[in-house]
């Protein structure tokens, strides 16, 4: 049975966010910064009693942990910088730690999977003022290098030398481990529609999958590219959770692209779910990059302007989208002719 998620950047939830998930029908919450929970500053990776405590709160509300992220592997890995090794042994610890609280899903960050500064973003106002995030190639007048060959070999040797010990400790303890795809999606990123299967090829182990992130992957081709990617990735039992949101436009069919509200991207949400559902997909689906409506605050994440990315208790945008979602679980449900 599909659920629906919420991602949130910290562990410090309120009762007013909790509640207000719980009134809105969220099942469950991930967790979108390695550095979010406690001690991973001090010592590289989480404490295991505060954790069981956090998990124990949401329990209490209804609410599930769904996903969350391990330390990040940073620039001076990727580099292969004296003393940046510590990396790997942080979220090799993570995983354990994790996978003793019983959480199921992992996702690692790296640094470089995205190219900055080949596209120019700039904010979309959209229906009624609401305002996304678009990002263009021609309003770029000075794009920055794209890495060599030769640079990108040596950044995927490092990634594989990182995510090997990830993935076996994933499968030791029962946890699946998760790549987002790069976004900004350009050409040759290593997390692109090439670089997923290079994933795959590289580390055959079914707990190797994907946070499969509809929106971006959009911006890489449109509907038909997600559609194929869901049949290829979710027939092998490879996605194990959705970033459902949409888009218009894509940067090779207009050179730019636009975060829409689900209701009015270039994708129809609803074909889009009957296909995860053809392929057995029984995972999360979480809003994501969650559109700013009248009178709520804002992401101020110069990493993602114009992008709600992490929940806000009283988002108009989440809740319209949260709603959007669990609307299209009860149709598919009358659509398909039988309860879950």
């Amino acid at each position: 049975m599909m659920k629906v998620s919420v991602t949130v950047n910290t562990t410090d939830l309120t009762d007013l966010d909790l509640k207000q998930m719980v009134q809105l029908g969220i099942d469950c919450v991930d967790f979108g910064m390695g550095h979010s929970f406690k001690d991973v500053k001090e010592q590289g990776y989480p404490d295991l009693d505060s954790l069981l405590q956090l998990k124990k709160r949401l329990w209490s509300w209804g609410l599930e942990i769904n996903r969350v992220t391990l330390p990040d592997i940073t620039e001076d890995f990727m580099k292969d910088l004296p003393g940046s090794e510590i990396q790997i042994e942080n979220s090799v610890n993570a995983v354990k730690v994790f996978g003793e609280a019983g959480i199921k899903i992992v996702r690692q960050r790296f640094k470089g999977d995205v190219f900055p500064g080949r596209s120019q973003s700039y904010k979309s106002i959209q229906r009624g003022g609401a305002v996304g995030r678009g990002e263009s190639l021609g309003l770029l007048k000075e794009k920055s290098d794209t890495p060599t060959m030769e640079e990108l070999e040596v950044w995927w040797s490092q990634f594989q030398k990182a995510y090997r010990p990830i993935v076996l400790t994933g499968l030791e303890n029962d946890v699946k481990v998760a790549m987002h795809p790069s976004d900004t999606p350009h050409p040759d990123s290593p997390f692109g529609g090439i670089g997923l299967n290079r994933i795959l090829d590289d580390f055959p182990q079914k707990n190797v999958g994907f946070v499969y992130c509809i929106g971006t992957r959009a911006e890489a081709g449109g509907s038909s590219l997600v559609i194929d990617e869901i049949n290829h990735f979710g027939r092998k039992g490879r996605i194990f959770l959705v970033h459902f949101r949409n888009v218009r436009g894509s940067l090779p069919t207009a050179g730019a692209f636009e975060e829409a509200m689900l209701d009015d991207g270039d994708l129809n949400m609803f074909k889009i779910l009957l296909e995860l559902d053809k392929v057995g997909y029984q995972g999360c689906l979480n809003p994501d990059h969650v559109l700013t409506f009248a009178g709520d605050t804002p992401d101020l994440n110069e990493n993602w302007a114009y992008s709600n990315i992490g929940w806000k208790h009283s988002s108009l945008g989440f809740a319209y989208s949260v709603g959007y979602i669990k609307a299209l679980l009860n149709a598919l449900v009358e659509f398909k002719g039988r309860p879950y």
